[in-house]
């Protein structure tokens, strides 16, 4: 055959086209191949040999698409109402309503029998019984006897106190007084420790206090000695 490039060689066409059938098959396979090539070429964007050349800005637009949508898809799942956290219920607490009183004994200077100070947090350990308005004779004598050597009973009121009596009671085995009676004329105790109005009668409140000034137990209106007696025994 004419007009053949001469690199291609002799060229022999057969008489029998089914001599070609071999070659026919082989050349089938790699233009279905190239054809599958082409397909996914042209989905992804890619050039495909031998045709026109897809925008380059196909894919980047893709996956910036992609990461929007991602974006979108988050902001509206944390904004959603109903997917928001339920919020922890507010304190209820009353607008002006005061700071929760202090577990720790203030360093207050109380007035003893002759007018000079006593600091409070030099008798401790200590049951500092405040009592105001009460008739706590007895109160203070069960307190004195049930406390242990070392432990001072501090009795407190707002009026001056009458000097010390011989039937003041004392602590087992000790020969000084168990019970030092002072007073707060002004009521800052109470005041600084937010305990409230004193009642009457047979009432008072009572602190136990550790060496550490810690108030371990405080019983409002103690009648009897058996409302602290576990605690006081345990004082120290």
């Amino acid at each position: 055959m004419p007009d053949l490039p001469p690199e291609w060689g002799v060229v022999v066409i057969p008489d029998d086209l089914s001599d070609l059938a071999e070659e026919s098959a082989v050349v089938r396979k790699d233009l279905r191949r190239q054809a599958r090539r082409d397909t996914w070429r042209r989905r992804l964007g890619w050039p495909v040999r031998g045709g026109a050349t897809p925008s380059s800005l196909r894919i980047p637009l893709l996956i910036m698409s992609v990461a929007v949508l991602a974006t979108l898809t988050s902001l509206f799942a944390v904004a959603w109402p109903g997917r928001q956290q339920p919020l922890p219920p507010p304190v209820a607490r009353q607008s002006g309503s005061p700071p929760a009183p202090s577990r720790t004994v203030p360093a207050l200077d109380l007035i003893d029998v002759d007018g000079s100070p006593v600091s409070l947090r030099g008798l401790l350990p200590a049951a500092v019984m405040l009592t105001d308005g009460c008739d706590c004779t007895r109160l203070v004598a069960d307190t004195a006897a049930a406390a242990k050597p070392g432990v001072t009973v501090v009795t407190v009121t707002k009026t001056s106190p009458p000097p010390p009596r011989a039937s003041t009671p004392r602590a087992p085995d000790l020969g000084a007084p168990s019970v030092r009676t002072l007073a707060d004329p002004t009521g800052e105790l109470r005041g600084s420790l937010q305990l409230g109005t004193q009642g009457t009668g047979q009432v008072a409140t009572v602190l136990l206090v550790a060496r550490t000034g810690e108030i371990i137990s405080t019983v409002p209106a103690a009648q009897t000695i058996e409302q602290f007696r576990s605690d006081l025994v345990k004082l120290s």
